[in-house]
């Protein structure tokens, strides 16, 4: 038994070690080296290979890697897969070891135990480590658990990644070990490791959870019938698709959901607010929903019920004197925002329902604000086709 910071070429882990003391002690084996599927593959491909394997331009490197899965990954899957493995465990471009990782759990498929070796080799290595944990989860499921829970106890190990090894048993598990904590473990802080209540888990038996409930959607969604509901409708299937690649409940993003009627009073108290934006905050209030689009200057949030208000902090009110700012247009409501550049519905031009958006660049040292769309059916119709 032998503690390793980098592979061995040519050996492979038999098992991980319990003791994680003084780094990540691994069983190794010697293994022939399968080339079968080499010979097999088609000369163009074992050129890029080894064009990957010997490129140290980093700019270079990512366009031939992206050739490679573009061109590959449906048609000689396991043999890309061989390629990317092979190079975070020994390329030259150290960073793009690491940041190969992504698409390394992408292309391996759920349960396929014969990664497992290549992630638990992983989360032996620092560099890897934050990645290696969601590849070896895939990969062994819940035989992973003791390793993981291993790396989550050991104060030596940064953060970020022990953060990371509790965020990711607990989507897995749909155990609440994050609850109430940010989506992104790398602002966790060591208090917020609930080791104590993940180690009576383990010895419980690591039983499943019941996660996190979905949000409340209105039911029109699934059956629009009006404009509006045939905006939002499609708006909804395009955050549907984001979800997917994210499916994280603890602090869902990019849902359309039912408002908490406090938020909606307080909103009629405060403005009279055109029908048709009031009636989409009431049944599809936006929940952190952020449309990454090309469209919107770093992108564009679309602001829900219960934030509505303290969104106008730094546009029409100043929260710091707790007075309202002089040059701020009294009739503009911010209802989104495109990296701080305002998007704001004129309640001063209600007709049929709805009023016209209006939009301005922040930081110029004055408001100077143009018309973006005739009203907010307009305006939304435009974030659902975008």
């Amino acid at each position: 038994m032998n503690d390793f910071k980098r592979c061995i070429p040519g050996y492979t882990q038999k098992g991980l070690i319990k003791s994680f003391t003084n780094g990540y002690n691994l069983q190794l084996v010697k293994i022939k080296p399968n080339f079968d599927n080499i010979f097999m593959t088609d000369k163009n491909l074992q050129k890029l290979r080894q064009q990957i394997v010997d490129e140290t331009d980093g700019g270079k490197f990512s366009k031939l890697t992206e050739k490679l899965l573009k061109k590959y990954s449906s048609t000689d899957r396991e043999y890309v897969l061989n390629i990317l493995t092979d190079y975070a465990r020994n390329g030259q471009i150290l960073h793009w070891r690491n940041f190969l990782m992504t698409d390394i759990i992408k292309l391996v498929n759920e349960d396929e135990a014969n990664y497992a070796d290549f992630f638990e080799w992983c989360i032996t290595q620092p560099e890897l480590t934050y990645w290696g944990i969601d590849g070896l989860l895939k990969t062994s499921g819940k035989q992973s658990y003791p390793a993981l829970i291993e790396i989550l106890k050991n104060e030596s190990i940064n953060t970020s990644i022990r953060a990371k090894a509790i965020k990711s048993i607990s989507l897995f598990s749909r155990q609440a070990f994050d609850r109430e904590l940010p989506k992104d473990p790398g602002y966790w802080k060591v208090t917020d490791l609930r080791i104590e209540e993940i180690e009576i888990w383990q010895k419980n038996g690591f039983q499943d959870g019941d996660g996190y409930p979905k949000p409340k959607t209105h039911n029109s969604l699934e059956n629009p019938k009006t404009e509006l509901e045939k905006i939002v409708s499609k708006l909804n299937r395009k955050l549907q698709a984001q979800r997917a690649k994210n499916p994280d409940l603890s602090n869902p993003t990019d849902w359309l959901v039912v408002a908490d009627k406090t938020d909606i009073l307080n909103i009629e108290k405060k403005w009279k607010l055109p029908e048709n934006y009031l009636l989409f905050l009431k049944n599809y209030s936006p929940l952190n929903v952020f449309i990454d689009s090309k469209k919107y200057f770093q992108g564009l949030h679309l602001y829900g019920a219960s934030e509505l208000i303290t969104r106008q902090e730094g546009y029409s009110f100043n929260p710091v004197t707790n007075k309202s700012i002089a040059d701020w247009p009294k009739n503009f409501v911010v209802i989104a925002d495109a990296g701080a550049d305002p998007y704001c519905i004129d309640i001063n031009e209600i007709t049929e329902n709805d009023a016209p958006i209006y939009t301005s660049i922040h930081g110029s040292g004055e408001w100077e604000f143009e018309l973006y769309a005739d009203n907010f059916l307009t305006f939304l119709k435009e974030i659902a086709e975008k």
